[in-house]
């Protein structure tokens, strides 16, 4: 399954709850279909930059949110045709970050991805004078 990662502006609201109940709708949709949530990442109330229109209102404000997560193409497009009709939602972007784990992770910086990819090609396990610096 491929690394997703879902970048989202929503309304902002002087209740927490909604904006709760629309990461907590989203993150359930992914689990129960398949998918697995690797982080949620909340970057806090900003300005938009310009104002921006979305399911009849304008809007000045927004919470800006990120989900990193594992799922099928198809479970990604259910996904967003479900948040293209919330109100909540006024942008929404997909990334899409790798469908391996060798495209996702730095092999130079992380020794066991590094010979796990060296092992699948056929190359030989580096000896440890060849991986000292």
């Amino acid at each position: 399954m491929p690394l997703y990662e879902l970048v989202i502006i929503s309304a902002h609201f002087k209740e927490f709850f909604h904006l709760k109940d629309l990461v907590r709708t989203s993150a359930i949709h992914v689990m129960s279909n398949g998918g697995v949530v690797r982080s949620l990442t909340s970057m806090g109330t900003r300005l938009l930059e310009q104002r921006m229109r979305a399911h009849g209102q304008y809007h000045t404000q927004g919470d800006y949110w990120t989900m990193r997560f594992d799922a099928s193409p198809t479970l990604m497009k259910s996904l967003q045709n479900r948040l293209r009709q919330d109100p909540r939602v006024v942008r929404q972007r997909t990334l899409k970050l790798g469908e391996k784990l060798e495209d996702v992770a730095k092999p130079s910086f992380n020794k066991t991805i590094m010979e796990t990819s060296q092992l699948r090609r056929g190359m030989s396990r580096p000896t440890a004078a060849a991986t000292q610096p």
